[in-house]
């Protein structure tokens, strides 16, 4: 009698592969691994976490601890849809997380989480030492060109490796986490929506947030290296008020960044490109109304002598970088008398330290934001597992997604808790 032998199809070396080496692609294969699959992680550049590396000027702001409604506030775009995320992976979660991989961690000014080290390698380190510790397969040098797909399912994925050699790898899943476009040097330039929109998934327009504003002022070029703390900042759109912000706000050959600069510049991004008018008016004495303010001005210029100049009344006031740009545009000579300054120019004095107005005529290119605005539609995707609604198999999470937050440590745990949600997956 003859014996049939049914040749059964191999399985796959992998079960899931994920495509890029950031916060959200290492949080996602190391839970995948730890979770009992095999994974791959491939990384198009030559180590993991670039960016993680560089984030927080070197620090590392690596989530926030505000309560879950102050935190939900902070997310700009699609927050009900990082609910379910968040859920499962909270910002308390994420603290737990670093400080069981052995990083010390403090919680600063503003809710705002630091490793204890004041190094950002740490956290990417310890995010690597979980995927390797849970035996994920990392490739770097390996950029991947294409996800292959079969009818509405994924089996795949075309690659170059390091050697300039295409080779496809087969696998049931893929966990697409490459990024947005800012900080481009660092990996992210926008792989991610090509593959999405390839495979017919819409991509919310692309644009830099948290960025530097450009501006058209006269006094700019005197400004830079100055950082004026406890100030007010409003946006004006149209000539009318938009948002307001208090905090930080600093000067730069970028433009003007700082926290309450780069929360502003969301909206102030979107407004240009509609090619509407911005401004930004700063008020440098928030906590003074202008009868306080003009009160405060005639004692120190009664208790100066007649003889002392017209800058050793603004540096009563300012800090001593402002002193002449303020006295160019107010147009009055910083050596003049005291006793010869008007009260009209006392007056204009009053209404340029409650709201100097700085015409916004761009903003700084995604090489100089913190994180990318616009990405993958989230109503195509499912929020209780990240999984495409459109492809069976392939997974989204990071900064490819349309979701976005203010600074301070926001964007960070988007990457964290959607990367845990993806890597949760179920074959």
């Amino acid at each position: 009698m003859e014996t049939i032998i049914e040749n059964k199809p191999e399985r796959p070396e992998y079960d899931v592969i994920v495509v890029g080496a950031g916060a959200a692609g290492m949080m996602a294969a190391g839970t995948a691994a730890r979770n009992g699959k095999r994974v791959l992680l491939l990384e198009k550049m030559e180590k993991s976490g670039r960016k993680v590396r560089i984030s927080g000027k070197g620090r590392c702001n690596v989530t926030n601890a505000r309560p879950p409604e102050e935190f939900a506030e902070q997310v700009r775009t699609n927050a009900e849809f990082f609910q379910p995320a968040f859920a499962e992976f909270n910002n308390k979660a994420a603290i737990r997380f670093f400080e069981r991989q052995g990083v010390k961690l403090d919680i600063e000014r503003g809710e705002r989480v630091f490793p204890r080290s004041g190094k950002a390698w740490d956290i990417a380190n310890a995010l690597l030492e979980y995927c390797v510790d849970n035996g994920v397969r990392i490739q770097y040098n390996t950029r991947v060109t294409e996800i292959l797909t079969l009818g509405d399912k994924v089996f795949g994925v075309r690659y170059v490796n390091k050697r300039g050699f295409t080779r496809k790898e087969e696998c049931p899943c893929v966990i697409v986490t490459t990024g947005g476009m800012s900080y481009p040097a660092t990996g992210s330039t926008g792989d991610g929506y090509l593959f999405a929109s390839d495979l017919g998934h819409t991509i919310e327009p692309v644009r830099p947030s948290l960025t530097p504003l450009v501006s058209t002022h006269a006094q700019m070029k005197y400004l830079q290296g100055l950082l004026l703390k406890n100030v007010r900042v409003t946006l004006f759109v149209d000539n009318e008020p938009v948002r307001e912000e208090f905090g930080e706000i600093g000067f730069s050959e970028r433009g003007i960044e700082g926290a309450v600069a780069l929360r502003l510049s969301r909206d102030a991004v979107d407004a240009i490109i509609d090619g509407r008018k911005v401004k930004l008016q700063l008020d440098m004495k928030p906590a003074l109304t202008e009868e306080v303010l003009r009160d405060r001005i005639r004692r120190e210029i009664e208790e100066m002598q007649p003889d002392e100049f017209f800058s050793e009344l603004l540096r009563k006031l300012v800090p001593k970088p402002l002193v002449m740009p303020l006295a160019n545009e107010l147009d009055i000579h910083s050596k003049n008398y005291i006793r010869k300054i008007t009260d009209p120019e006392i007056e204009r004095l009053i209404k340029l330290l409650k709201g100097m107005v700085f015409p916004i005529s761009d903003y700084a290119p995604f090489e100089y934001a913190v994180v990318t605005a616009g990405g993958v539609r989230c109503d195509e995707v499912n929020k209780y597992t990240m999984e495409s609604l459109r492809i069976k198999g392939l997974y989204f999470a990071g900064e490819v997604l349309d979701l976005d937050a203010n600074t301070g440590g926001y964007n960070l745990q988007i990457a964290f808790s959607t990367g845990r949600l993806a890597g949760m997956l179920k074959l």
